[in-house]
């Protein structure tokens, strides 16, 4: 038993207390980093966000969803908590979608990590700072999806069967 109680009080620094502990007395955590899951999946959940992350962190997202067996980008990209005995505070920075109110969707990305971290884990959110870093635009998508793929198509062959390339 003397083992257990020192584990609890090693615990780390990116566990915190909920209130109200558990029914038997003892306690109940929560990691830092699931407070930031949940955070970035709410954030995710809301229509008109494009992306999550600095401009940095997309890129090396991007390049590990290219690593065969790699998960790609962290679901917690783009999300920075700070998370007391019973509150926390969410940092997120977005990339919103051409056209859509950056005004409403910050709203609504409030309301949406707010509801869910409460409801998931108890804490009160004291706040939710939304960082808008960027917005994508349309020819944004093109011109990634144009760049690096070639498609030849045939124009006319000659007599040895080949086809030339326009």
């Amino acid at each position: 038993m003397t083992q257990t109680a020192s584990r609890t009080d090693q615990r780390s620094d990116t566990q915190q207390h909920l209130r109200g502990g558990g029914h038997d007395g003892g306690r109940i955590t929560v990691a830092d980093g699931v407070v930031q899951k949940i955070a970035g999946m709410a954030a995710r959940e809301v229509s008109g966000v494009f992306a999550m992350g600095t401009g940095a962190a997309r890129t090396v997202g991007a390049i590990k969803e290219r690593i065969p067996g790699s998960t790609g980008a962290s679901v917690s990209q783009g999300v920075g908590v700070e998370v007391g005995e019973n509150e926390a505070a969410v940092d997120l920075d977005i990339v919103v979608e051409y056209g859509v109110s950056a005004n409403e969707l910050g709203k609504g990305i409030q309301r949406n990590v707010k509801s869910s971290i409460e409801r998931m884990t108890g804490l009160d959110v004291v706040e939710v700072n939304v960082n808008i870093n960027d917005v994508h635009l349309p020819e944004d998508a093109e011109a990634s999806s144009g760049s690096g793929s070639f498609t030849p198509t045939s124009s006319s062959s000659s007599s040895s069967g080949e086809s030339r390339v326009s």
